[in-house]
């Protein structure tokens, strides 16, 4: 799974001097805190009451949250959102770490979910995730798969957005916690969707019907478009 073959690769950067460019890496998280920077900007200089959004390796929500913060303390925005991050129910040490209280998350050694993307048991930045949501007043919950892939179709269907079924639990999240009266329908959220369909397009291309092979003539193609 995905924490062993971190394992692996830290241990080969370690031996072989290779640059992890895992979330680990602090450099990557400084480029992923734009996403706070971008979301601003697109709201007027103004944050949401809200970010939800996918947490599996934990980068995201701790580096939006660094970017927000960055942005309040400079006074390009008066405060910081809420901070929702949203696990697969086969892989939520986050989200049991929350409910229990706390300090520090329960690696979970066998994380399971269609969305790949989050499949991960012990989050390398899940310290500092749980003191994003703390701090901000934010909170975490659990989507099932099948929440997961109605959120992905939903989305495709209404607006024209494909993308894999990590990022659709921000989506399947936003929904559960809005029917939960856990947020507000008033309240101004942002999602973050950031992974493309073509990412992790195996389930997609699973339920999708083959393409029909017809003989090349007229007669061949009205039959097939009016014959059912």
């Amino acid at each position: 799974n995905f924490d062993d073959a971190l394992k692996l690769v830290r241990d080969l950067c370690d031996r072989e001097g290779f640059y992890l460019l895992n979330s680990v890496n602090p450099y990557r998280l400084e480029g992923q805190k734009t996403i706070a920077f971008e979301i601003a900007d697109q709201l007027g200089w103004k944050a949401p009451d809200r970010l939800v959004l996918p947490v599996g390796n934990a980068g995201n929500i701790t580096a939006i949250y660094k970017g927000f913060k960055e942005l309040k303390n400079l006074g390009l925005i008066d405060s910081v959102p809420k901070m929702t991050g949203i696990q697969a129910q086969g892989a939520s040490p986050v989200v049991t770490a929350i409910r229990n209280n706390s300090a520090a998350i329960t690696p979970e050694g066998h994380p399971e979910t269609i969305a790949t993307a989050i499949r991960i048991g012990n989050p390398v930045n899940s310290i500092k995730a749980l003191k994003a949501i703390r701090e901000s007043g934010g909170t975490a919950e659990t989507v099932t798969d099948e929440e997961i892939i109605s959120a992905q179709q939903e989305l495709a269907y209404l607006e024209g957005i494909g993308v894999e079924p990590a990022s659709a639990s921000s989506i399947a999240g936003l929904r559960k916690l809005v029917n939960l009266g856990v947020i507000d329908k008033d309240e101004i959220v942002a999602c973050v969707t950031t992974g493309h369909l073509l990412k992790d397009s195996e389930h997609v291309l699973s339920v999708c019907p083959r393409p029909m092979e017809i003989d090349a003539t007229i007669e061949a193609v009205r039959k097939a478009v009016f014959s059912k």
